[in-house]
C-alpha cells in the first residue's frame, strides 16, 4: 500500500490542525512494527482517535474499519476512502468486510479494530464485540493492544482555546490460541474477555469501564510473542 502526493498532502494538513488543538504523547508509537500481519486494537472515545493514530502511525501501510454510515458524509467519506479504510456495517455479521480485513493481513499489512464499535465519549470502555477475535483466528495474525486516554476532555477544552492532552501506550503483541479445539461463541466470548482486560490494564482506572475489575482478568487464549529484533529492519 504505497502512499500518494495526495495522501501525503492531507495527513500533513491534519497533523497540522491536530498540533494547533492537541498535544500528543505518541512517543511509544515508535514501538509499532512498521509493517504487519498485525492487527492492532484500541479503545474509542471520540472522533479524536482515528485521524490522530492513522497519521501518527505513517507511512506504516495501516488501514482499518470504519462504519458504513461515514461514506454518507461529504467530507469525511472522501477521506476515509483516501486511507483506504475498509466500510463495516454495523449489527450484523458483515462478512464483506471481515473478507477485506483477512486480505488486508494476508498482504502483510496493519489492520486497525476498536473492539468496543462505538464512540463512549467519555473515556470509560464499553463493553466490546467479538469481532477482533474472530479476525484474529482467521488470519492467525499477531494482536497489538494501543490504549490511549484524554480525548474525553476535548469538548471541554475547545470552547476555552485549551489544547487537549492524548496519551498513547503501547502494549505488547501476542497471539490468541486455542488449542486447535473448536472457536465456539462462549470461547469466543472469553477470548474478548481477556484482550480488553489486557487493554484496560493499560489505562488508569478512571478510564476502564466495564473492565475495571482487572481480578477477573485471564491470559488463557494469549500467547505473548518475544519482540524480533530484525521485524523492523
Amino acid at each position: 500500500m504505497k502512499t500518494t502526493l495526495t495522501e501525503r498532502i492531507v495527513n500533513t494538513i491534519i497533523k497540522g490542525l491536530i498540533f494547533t488543538l492537541c498535544r500528543v504523547d505518541g512517543e511509544q508509537l515508535n514501538r509499532v512494527p512498521s509493517r504487519g500481519p498485525l492487527i492492532i486494537y484500541m479503545n474509542h472515545i471520540n472522533f479524536l482517535d482515528a485521524p490522530i493514530l492513522y497519521t501518527h502511525l505513517q507511512p506504516r501501510p495501516l488501514t482499518g474499519f470504519v462504519k458504513a454510515e461515514t461514506w454518507d458524509s461529504p467530507l469525511l467519506g472522501p477521506l476515509f476512502t483516501l486511507w483506504d479504510a475498509i466500510p463495516l456495517r454495523r449489527g450484523e455479521a458483515d462478512m464483506a468486510a471481515i473478507r477485506r480485513g483477512v486480505d488486508v493481513l494476508k498482504a502483510g499489512q496493519i489492520l486497525a479494530i476498536a473492539p468496543e464499535g462505538t464512540r463512549s465519549e467519555h473515556g470509560r470502555m464499553q463493553n466490546a464485540h467479538a469481532g477482533t477475535v474472530m479476525m484474529a483466528l482467521l488470519s492467525r495474525a499477531p494482536l497489538l493492544p494501543i490504549a490511549h486516554f484524554g480525548a474525553e476532555g476535548f469538548r471541554q477544552n475547545f470552547p476555552h482555546f485549551r489544547r487537549t492532552d492524548f496519551r498513547i501506550v503501547v502494549g505488547e503483541p501476542f497471539v490468541l490460541d486455542n488449542g486447535g479445539a473448536r472457536a465456539t461463541r462462549a470461547t469466543r466470548e472469553k477470548m474478548t474477555d481477556e484482550i480488553m482486560y489486557h487493554l484496560a490494564a493499560m489505562l488508569p482506572p478512571s478510564h476502564r469501564g466495564e473492565y475495571v475489575d482487572l481480578s477477573k482478568a485471564t491470559q488463557n487464549y494469549m500467547r505473548f510473542e518475544a519482540r524480533n529484533p530484525r521485524a523492523d529492519d
